[in-house]
């Protein structure tokens, strides 16, 4: 075959040498292979299929349906008793009350995520420090009496009508946006501590105090993760990031210690049965370990629960993976597990392509909000399993929960949109 006919490299040391094919017009000038890989393989025939490349990653939205689709199931199943519950005998809630609310936030939020995929990331890059404010403003405003709504001793919501927001469940995006738009700001010293450190501190020490004000220890643990996920990946000195780890790990070892309804639940932790613990701070504890042992391998049946009916507190929020566990068994428990961390690589992965592609912010922002959701998962996960102590963390895109269904699906649909410019980028477009 000629050297110079289509689709043949030239020779080494030539002008494509390998990487792409004889220079074109149209369609023709489109890349033959490229060193970064889409959606886990290599793309090679862009002519063959340019609907695929140009989308977005279908597999991942896919599997985010499937979660939203069976934790809508799972609420329905695990509040359908609650109408009964002696503690809701003013609400007179239906068997479909929280089913029906559920499926309400989830057409709200899927009209924002798909809002949210239509703005560009370089949009969300100039409006960072700005949402991260107004998450700011937020969290000083549900602290103020007649605005912020109390439920059992904590204040953390504010009532918008037909829904309650959680401004906690805001400052992680926030957070996220903010941490990966500093890094790329401060790039060029990011191997000074005070320069490139301290400022990013300060502003986790302040959503620390806002959200330990509510109180709302769990959410100021993932916002502190993700922070710290970001400066690490974003290239802060290992030895500084050792270091910063250490002082997250003392300051939060501190703020159990100085609070005893805090200790107590980590005394529940180690004895959830316990004569002490059985009917105080490890009852719920102890009823989902009861509820996922009642379910062994294979569950007793959707619907089947018996925990859910009144046993198990808030078992259509925090504790949802435990009624999996029980109607489902080990399988359900291992299937939710799979899909989650299917779900937490290929987002990573999405983000390390950014990079690749030097779009730093992007990268860091995808890889903030697999760190978010991979996090929070494994925290609901760990605490309904027994592994770690209880800490009101939902289940992503599962539990029932509208702000926090509402910033989930928002974060995916920019991961989404992440995922769009990459391919736009390798096709020889421009974002």
């Amino acid at each position: 075959m000629n050297q110079d006919e289509p689709g043949t490299p030239r020779k080494k040391g030539g002008r494509f040498s390998g990487w792409f094919r004889r220079a074109k017009t149209g369609l023709d000038a489109l890349p033959v292979h490229l060193p970064v890989r889409l959606g886990g393989a290599d793309i090679s025939q862009t002519k063959a299929a340019p609907m695929r490349v140009l989308g977005f990653d279908q597999a991942l939205l896919w599997v985010t349906l499937a979660l939203v689709v069976w934790g809508l199931v799972m609420v329905y199943s695990a509040s359908i008793a609650l109408g009964d519950n002696p503690r809701f005998s003013r609400m007179s809630y239906s068997q479909s009350y929280f089913v029906l609310r559920h499926a309400l936030f989830l057409g709200v939020a899927f009209v924002a995520s798909l809002l949210a995929f239509q703005v560009p990331m370089k949009t969300w890059e100039r409006a960072a420090p700005w949402l991260f404010i107004a998450a700011l403003l937020l969290l000083v405003a549900v602290l103020i009496p007649h605005v912020g709504r109390s439920v059992n001793g904590a204040r953390r919501w504010i009532p918008l009508g037909f829904m309650s927001f959680q401004p906690s469940e805001l400052a992680k995006l926030a957070m996220v946006f903010y941490a990966a738009s500093y890094m790329v700001r401060k790039m060029e010293i990011k191997e000074r501590f005070f320069r490139a450190v301290l400022p990013m501190g300060v502003a986790v020490v302040v959503v620390g105090m806002l959200l330990l004000a509510e109180p709302d220890m769990g959410a100021f643990m993932v916002i502190a993760v993700i922070a710290m996920g970001i400066l690490f990946l974003g290239g802060v000195n290992a030895r500084m990031f050792f270091v910063i780890a250490m002082l997250v790990v003392v300051a939060f070892g501190m703020i159990v210690a100085s609070s005893p309804w805090r200790r107590e639940r980590i005394f529940a932790y180690l004895d959830p049965f316990g004569e002490a613990n059985a009917l105080g701070k490890g009852y719920q504890l102890s009823h989902s370990l009861i509820a996922i042992g009642r379910g062994e391998i294979f569950g007793v049946g959707l619907g089947g629960s018996v925990e859910k009916l009144h046993w198990l507190p808030e078992a259509h929020t925090d504790f949802l993976m435990a009624v999996i566990g029980e109607e489902f068994g080990l399988v359900g428990v291992l299937l939710a597990i799979v899909l989650f961390f299917w779900l937490t690589r290929r987002i990573m992965h999405i983000g390390r392509q950014a990079i690749a592609l030097d779009r730093v912010f992007s990268g860091l922002v995808a890889q903030g909000i697999g760190i978010w959701i991979g996090f929070q998962t494994f925290i609901n996960m760990g605490v309904n399993l027994g592994a770690l102590p209880t800490k009101g963390l939902t289940l992503p895109l599962m539990s029932f929960g509208g702000s926090a269904i509402l910033m989930n699906l928002i974060a995916l649909a920019v991961v989404l949109r992440i995922d769009y410019e990459n391919r736009v980028l390798m096709r020889g477009g421009r974002v």
